[in-house]
């Protein structure tokens, strides 16, 4: 089975084709307002990258599936069962709680709307600024999502830091306490 027919498969209809944007070739993805904050220069491609990471583990926890992308090649040394990929599952959900957390719930609902519900800004702009025209609601919205997705990748960043660092900890063995003291 070659992955050329069954992205081939997978395509959208030709109805939504017609009313989105498309970019990539395999899979094709909605051109979401990420791109076009990038494409702009509001955000980093950081901020970018964080904003993809985020929304593959919030599909992957919250629908239990992966988007693998095409230079993904499959590890022979593990295999996951049931119960392992539950663990896995439950380490995304854990770190999209932490950030729910870390930044909000307000900061989470706008990632939600903006890359899981693929609304544009003024979408976004309608439904969390009704009573403001459209126009000043979707610059809002697009200027919220922009220091939004740069929190999330410092957020990120910040949590690899400290992961890099407990790791360190945890291989570098520990001093006697006689030598600590003396020195």
């Amino acid at each position: 089975m070659s992955t050329e027919n069954t992205f081939a498969e997978n395509a959208p209809t030709p109805e939504r084709r017609a009313h989105s944007e498309f970019v990539g070739t395999a899979p094709t993805r909605v051109l979401r307002t990420v791109q076009a904050l990038l494409q702009a220069g509001d955000i980093t491609q950081p901020a970018a990258d964080a904003a993809e990471r985020w929304y593959r583990d919030y599909v992957f926890g919250y629908c239990d599936y992966v988007e693998f992308s095409d230079q993904h090649r499959p590890s022979t040394l593990t295999r996951h069962d049931a119960v392992s990929w539950q663990l896995v599952r439950a380490r995304a959900m854990a770190r999209i709680t932490a950030i729910r957390e870390a930044l909000g719930l307000c900061a989470h609902q706008r990632l939600r709307m903006m890359l899981v519900d693929e609304l544009s800004f003024r979408a976004m702009g309608e439904a969390l600024f009704p009573a403001i025209s459209a126009s000043s609601s979707q610059r809002k919205i697009a200027a919220q999502c922009a220091l939004l997705l740069e929190q999330l990748a410092d957020r990120q960043e910040a949590e690899r830091k400290a992961a890099k660092a407990a790791r360190a900890a945890k291989n570098t063995p520990a001093q006697p306490a006689a030598q600590t003291e003396q020195a």
